[in-house]
């Protein structure tokens, strides 16, 4: 008498595809992390070039950096994030009874800053320091806590916006405003003087693996 094998069916594609992202952004931010554990000297190296030649600039366009100290500390700063983060919480319960969503949202904003705080107190990178600083910032250097908690926040709203399936000028505002900020918050952390640019790669990486993390728990948990 022969056994009928049973084989698990198969993984449809949307999910091999969120497999896929979360292995190769987990390898780059393992990779990352690792060269500037070890202080590989191409790399810082390189990070001081960026950070000498853009903390120039910073001196020379004082308009400018007074522009991008207003974006940083006050619409990009983790914290306006956050607050953004618990409205869109609030209001998946109040409009839509999106009780689980809502704490999914929370939930995973939460793993971010846990991630980024404890990856500081580890790796324990100084910042830049310069005799003439146009900002000051405070704790380790990476992963750029600014960076990362935008990654996470616009990433995990795009994607509510997309399931929720919203018309298609709303996306495309969506998206741009989400690109802009999130690059925006890189360039001016290393602008400011206050992050090498290395901090501000990992906290992009970093923050996009959570982010497809979390969606992939999203759709496991839906299922």
């Amino acid at each position: 008498m022969h056994t009928q094998s049973v084989e698990s069916p198969p993984r449809p594609p949307a999910e091999r595809r969120t497999a896929r992202w979360a292995g190769a952004l987990g390898l780059c931010s393992a990779l990352l992390l690792a060269l500037v554990a070890i202080r590989w000297y191409p790399l810082m190296n390189l990070d001081g070039d960026i950070a000498e030649t853009t903390h120039r600039w910073a001196v020379d366009e004082p308009g400018v950096t007074h522009a991008f100290r207003i974006l940083t500390d006050w619409v990009w700063d983790p914290w306006t994030m956050r607050i953004l983060t618990a409205a869109v919480a609030v209001w998946l319960v109040w409009r839509r009874a999106a009780r689980r969503t809502a704490v999914w949202l929370v939930a995973a904003c939460a793993l971010a800053t846990v991630v980024q705080q404890s990856l500081k107190a580890v790796v324990d990178r100084p910042r830049p320091v310069w005799p003439d600083p146009v900002d000051s910032a405070h704790y380790a250097a990476f992963p750029s806590g600014h960076a990362m908690t935008a990654t996470v926040v616009c990433g995990l709203l795009l994607w509510l916006l997309h399931h929720h399936g919203v018309g298609r000028a709303l996306w495309r505002t969506a998206v741009a405003v989400a690109v802009v900020s999130v690059a925006g918050v890189g360039l001016t952390r290393v602008w400011l003087g206050v992050h090498w640019a290395t901090d501000v790669i990992g906290g992009w990486l970093l923050g996009a693996l959570v982010v497809v993390l979390a969606v992939r728990v999203h759709v496991r948990w839906r299922s």
